[in-house]
């Protein structure tokens, strides 16, 4: 639709203004800092920075119903930038012109419902949320997409230029800056780190089909994530992990999204949600807060945040009741089939403390509640549940293990309907499904699997059929009409198909 075709007390709206007035904000001492800098810690103390909206106050202004009647009428329009997560520009990034948003065909993706076997197995109604088509084919895309569009404001306002983005990275985060950074060439180039052999071929493929610089190196995640720590600290880099703000501003939309497909009704909902280095829950956190703060929504969702026990520091962090008691402790991780959560020491750790802390506040009793999930639970439910109409990978898994968990404990109740985070397309982790199908997990992922849930290809070659087809060699003639019949009547005898009877 054109702007005229809208109702006339909506257009004024549609466009984005360019208003607020962002600043880094630290969770550890409070201090702020501009943001014409690439920043990622805080100078004085060292802490994670939010980024806060100073004259956030301005979005309240405007009715939590016209808020909605202007993100629906938005979704409407044919402007590229307001696509993707800028939809929600007002609370993304309210300063960023439209023509500096990179908009690759991220966000909005699609919520899937569950069919009734699935549900009844797992005694609730539930969708998955499908993150994979995103076009990295991981959720990394919402906020590499608002990281990529500050630096590329940068660039237009000429305060840095020739930048070089470096991430550390589990494969969904590395493909995902490789992908945004080679469409902003030449002004920014990409390197990753990645641990050797702890990345699925599938993701590895990604970054380097995207003409990142990829370095392997020994150890897990939380190594390469110091070595970048240390590289962003001492050179002049652009940082692209969860620990640059940016990201967890673009990774909101999740929330908004969810919001809106719903009718921004919150009532008896529940995100489910992988934890990994914690960026992507605080990011849902905050983002449900501010549509909560300016009337958007009227009830704050629960919140579900799931870990192997094979990489649990925030479960084993919260389950000391008394929050004057607790004490993160990191923690050494184990192989694990939800590689990308397979952090043991979360970067975003401080913003979920803090996070978590006003979301139940704001809710007036608890509602971000945590579990881990064994390793056997992950794969068994993320293959039932593509064995039912669903993409997801490991996480998802881990995600619908999480559920059921939290279900069996009574965090989550049949009433509600939950929401469940398929961070990344399955294809990136089907190496995981054929390790299952084959029976070759190694013991220290602690996965035996299920005779029911293997399947594998059947190879038909009739005995005593010398004439089959070949590449370049296609059979003719009463040959091939043998080779028809012969592998028809296997295949029927297989599948125990009757003949239709001819009148």
């Amino acid at each position: 639709m054109k702007l005229n075709d809208f109702p006339r007390e909506i257009q004024p709206y549609l466009i984005p203004k360019l208003e607020g007035r962002l600043v880094y904000r630290c969770l550890g001492c409070a201090r702020e800092y501009d943001i014409d800098q690439l920043l990622y810690t805080c100078p004085h103390c060292g802490q994670v920075l939010l980024i806060h909206d100073l004259q956030f106050d301005r979005l309240k202004k405007v009715p939590g119903e016209l808020w909605r009647r202007i993100f629906d009428y938005r979704r409407m329009l044919k402007v590229p930038s307001l696509k993707g997560i800028y939809l929600y520009h007002e609370f993304i990034g309210p300063m960023i012109p439209l023509e500096a948003a990179v908009y690759l065909g991220e966000g909005h993706t699609p919520i899937i419902e569950a069919n009734s076997f699935l549900q009844q197995e797992a005694g609730i109604r539930f969708y998955f949320k499908n993150d994979g088509q995103n076009p990295s084919a991981s959720f990394k895309d919402r906020g590499m997409a608002s990281a990529l569009s500050y630096i590329n404001f940068l660039i237009h306002q000429g305060y840095v230029s020739d930048v070089l983005a470096i991430c550390a990275s589990t494969g969904d985060t590395s493909a995902s800056a490789a992908l945004y950074a080679s469409y902003l060439k030449p002004h920014i180039q990409s390197a990753v780190l990645l641990p050797h052999k702890k990345v699925t071929p599938q993701q590895l493929s990604q970054p380097l089909g995207s003409g990142a610089l990829v370095f392997e190196i020994p150890g897990v995640f939380d190594d390469c994530m110091k070595v970048v720590e240390t590289l962003a600290e001492q050179y002049n880099v652009a940082l692209l992990n969860s620990k640059n703000a940016w990201r967890i501003l673009g990774q909101e939309s999740f929330s908004y999204e969810i919001a809106q497909d719903f009718e921004y009704d919150m009532e008896n909902k529940a995100v489910v949600l992988p934890i990994g280095n914690a960026g992507n829950i605080s990011a849902v956190i905050s983002g449900f807060l501010k549509f909560y703060e300016t009337g958007i929504i009227h009830t704050l969702p629960k919140i579900l945040g799931v870990q192997s026990e094979h990489a649990n520091p925030v479960f084993r962090y919260y389950l000391e009741p008394d929050p004057k008691k607790r004490k993160f402790i990191p923690v050494t991780v184990r192989s694990s089939v939800a590689q990308a959560a397979m952090i043991g020491n979360p970067v975003s750790m401080p913003r979920v403390i803090h996070l978590v802390d006003r979301y139940n506040k704001a809710a007036g009793g608890r509602k971000v509640f945590f579990v881990d999930v064994k390793e056997q639970e992950i794969m068994n439910w993320g293959l039932l549940a593509n064995r039912n109409g669903h993409i997801a990978c490991t996480h998802g898994g881990e995600c619908l293990a999480g559920l059921i968990t939290a279900r069996n404990q009574g965090i989550i109740e049949k009433k509600d309907i939950a929401i469940l985070d398929s961070t990344a397309h399955a294809l990136k982790f089907s190496g995981f499904q054929e390790m299952y199908f084959e029976n070759r997990f190694p013991p220290e992922f602690e996965i035996v699997p299920v005779p029911e849930l293997i399947n594998s290809p059947v190879f038909l070659h009739p005995k005593g059929l010398e004439k089959v087809p070949a590449p370049g060699k296609p059979l003719k003639g009463d040959d091939f009409r043998e080779f028809v019949k012969r592998i028809s009547k296997e295949i029927a005898e297989v599948l125990d198909l009757k003949k239709v009877r001819k009148p």
